[in-house]
């Protein structure tokens, strides 16, 4: 059946989102996984998308509306971040986990294969799950993020990951978020409200961030070591893909680096790339001409610049 006989003949309103959870496992026990799900939940063509670092679902939504009459769009808040659960032990917050949460998921949704949308963390997460035998995944879009991370990246990021942060308001903590996520691009006050309310929640008297400081600790514990075994471990998924990926670099990104993005289109099998202007880490894809660019990856056009 096609994505728009599905369209036309669903009873759901496709451009609004519908909160859903999924319960996984860890070693440590159970947590619910939250995600919000756009489009006809009978479409079989499935776009998932995986948020960054310390951020949620809801940095889809522009993207899920462009894509709903096509797609069930389906946008996890990985454990720890947004509505879904902490997990018990904060060892665990890793890739490792998020791809089984994200397998666990995929089974949930019912469905043998999926289009993968990961920004920055959600892209690593994306390239663990995209080289194993047999990947659920068709096609996948790395917005702003490959196997090799810059030093100066993981410094800012170490800057403020976890650190204790209370606001006498929501709008004051929309506005902490944005300065924390200014490389993002340009993005008008209403843009940043958008993305930056589900970040939040009112607590004993003061706004704080939803996502659990735990996840700082296995970033902090990391040595020289692990994290070059672990850029080893992505280099070797990259170069197993064998299905289409497109890499999506911010021009000002400090994470990803122009010579990164010419080694992955090197060593992959199908690999291409463009560049966003006037972005750094990462395109917040709410721009038309940004969107653009998924669009006519997803569905199988030519991408300007790739």
């Amino acid at each position: 059946m096609s994505a728009s006989i599905v369209a036309e003949a669903s009873p759901y309103k496709l451009d609004a989102p519908r909160q859903r959870f999924v319960q996984c496992a860890s070693p440590a026990g159970l947590h619910r996984v939250a995600y919000t799900e756009w489009g006809d939940p009978a479409n079989p063509r499935v776009l998932l998308c995986v948020h960054g670092l310390t951020r949620s679902g809801r940095d889809f939504d522009a993207v899920a509306k462009a894509f709903a009459s096509e797609y069930r769009v389906v946008c996890p808040d990985v454990a720890g971040r947004g509505l879904s659960d902490w997990l018990a032990d904060s060892r665990y917050y890793g890739v490792a986990q998020y791809v089984a949460d994200m397998v666990t998921l995929i089974a949930r949704l019912n469905v043998e294969t999926v289009d993968w949308f990961g920004t920055s963390m959600g892209g690593l997460i994306g390239m663990a799950l995209g080289g194993l035998p047999n990947t659920p995944i068709r096609k996948m879009l790395l917005n702003d993020v490959g196997p090799h991370i810059e030093p100066v990246a993981l410094e800012r990021i170490r800057s403020y990951l976890g650190k204790p942060a209370r606001f006498a308001s929501l709008d004051e903590g929309v506005r902490h978020a944005a300065a924390l996520a200014a490389s993002f691009g340009p993005l008008t006050d209403e843009e940043w409200t958008s993305i930056n309310t589900p970040l939040l929640h009112e607590r004993d008297g003061a706004w704080t961030f939803r996502y659990d400081p735990g996840i700082a600790a296995p970033f902090s514990a990391s040595t020289e070591e692990q994290n070059a075994a672990g850029e080893a471990f992505m280099w070797r998924s990259i170069a197993s893909i064998a299905t289409p990926v497109l890499v999506v670099r911010g021009e000002h990104s400090d994470l990803l680096s122009r010579e990164t993005v010419q080694k992955m289109v090197e060593a992959g099998q199908a690999v291409s790339s463009v560049e966003v202007p006037n972005a750094g880490h990462a395109p917040a894809f709410l721009a038309d001409e940004q969107i653009a660019i998924a669009r006519a990856f997803f569905l199988e056009k030519n991408v300007s610049g790739a």
